[in-house]
């Protein structure tokens, strides 16, 4: 038996490879211990139990990018942190500790240092964040989804998804039946990743009507914190009918029923859109450095998707890209297939043997 401990979340960009890793790690190795450890203030809170992973809670680490109380009280937290992962990783006897990114992991890799445990890094997007540039410079092994990142050691593997993604069983108009969908209309889906994205909602919701009236339907998931009782079922005079949800547990169902989509950029959503083959409008997040619009990039220069920042995201411009998108169903089909040849669908399978790899080492010295 292996025992191992799988840090990350925050955010589904951090939760969605970890699962993704485990069930793989799980069908090589039905023996082996998992352990996951995450912040009650994350996404993990949730799809990790619903996925059947354990799961133990520390305090997170915020970064302060400004001198503030937080910056004060960082070597206090960081500490308390540390002692925290440490007592989890001595108490599950971990081989060894597997990073996602996030605040959680960076107290994750100290502890594994601090106890001799080796480190398995993953990294999500171009530009590694800082708990994963910490935590390569002493990994046994670094895997990136994107060939371009830089970090010592790193090795392509792309990006850990689920089998439901990498191997859909869901047909398109089955997937659209199961949100009372038209099965047979074109379909939009609309998703701001799994916290959701007010500037897309809104765009959304105004171009709603004209979008509506092409005869196109839209499945807009716009997340737990933006969703209330003003969100209901719409139908157009077209018949195409508007049908929001607060969240969708698996987004494989989600892009199945998608001929087209509008949302942000993170890696996850690059990856798992173009891994099924469904052309995105990309808004990236309009702060941070820039990494979502360089996660896109790729399929964006191959004319697999399109580019809109998101102070451009007007009603107008939206309800244009799309009814013009819908409007040419070869160019539509053409950037479908572009999207299902650019990325591997086998990283999960590929960092399992990483994982377990280091850790039979690790047993053997």
């Amino acid at each position: 038996m292996v025992s191992i401990v799988m840090a990350g979340g925050g955010t589904a960009g951090h939760t969605s490879p970890l699962i993704a890793t485990a069930k793989a790690i799980q069908e090589r190795r039905p023996d082996a211990g998992i352990v996951c450890i995450g912040t009650a203030k994350g996404l993990e809170t949730r799809v990790i139990p619903e996925a059947g992973l354990p799961l133990q809670l520390i305090e997170p680490v915020p970064l302060p990018r400004t001198i503030n109380l937080d910056l004060v009280k960082l070597p206090y937290t960081l500490t308390r942190s540390v002692r925290q992962a440490s007592r989890i990783l001595r108490e599950a006897r971990a081989d060894v500790l597997v990073g996602f990114g996030g605040y959680v992991s960076i107290p994750a890799y100290l502890a594994a240092r601090l106890r001799g445990v080796p480190v398995v890094v993953h990294e999500a997007n171009k530009l590694p964040g800082i708990a994963n540039r910490i935590g390569a410079r002493f990994a046994a092994f670094v895997g990136t989804t994107f060939g371009e990142t830089t970090m010592p050691g790193a090795r392509l593997v792309g990006m850990p998804m689920r089998r439901s993604i990498t191997h859909p069983s869901v047909e398109a108009a089955e997937a659209r039946a199961s949100f009372g969908l038209d099965p047979d209309r074109p379909t939009l889906l609309v998703s701001g990743g799994s916290q959701g994205a007010r500037s897309i909602n809104l765009a959304v919701e105004a171009a709603r009507d004209d979008i509506l009236a092409a005869g196109i339907q839209i499945l807009h998931v716009l997340g737990p914190k933006n969703f209330t009782d003003a969100h209901v079922a719409h139908r157009g005079p077209s018949g195409a009918e508007y049908r929001p949800v607060e969240f969708v547990t698996d987004m494989a169902v989600a892009y199945a029923a998608a001929d087209l989509m509008v949302g942000r950029a993170g890696a996850g959503t690059v990856m798992e859109t173009a891994v099924s083959g469904v052309p995105v409008i990309f808004v990236p997040l309009p702060y941070g450095n820039g990494e979502q619009a360089r996660n896109a990039a790729e399929l964006v220069a191959a004319g697999a998707g399109f580019l809109v920042d998101d102070a451009d995201l007007t009603p107008a411009r939206l309800s244009t890209l799309v009814l013009d998108t819908f409007g040419d169903p070869e160019r539509l089909a053409t950037m479908s297939a572009t999207c299902r040849g650019i990325y591997p669908s086998d990283a999960a399978e590929t960092l399992a043997d990483a994982v377990l790899a280091v850790a039979e080492t690790r047993k053997v010295n």
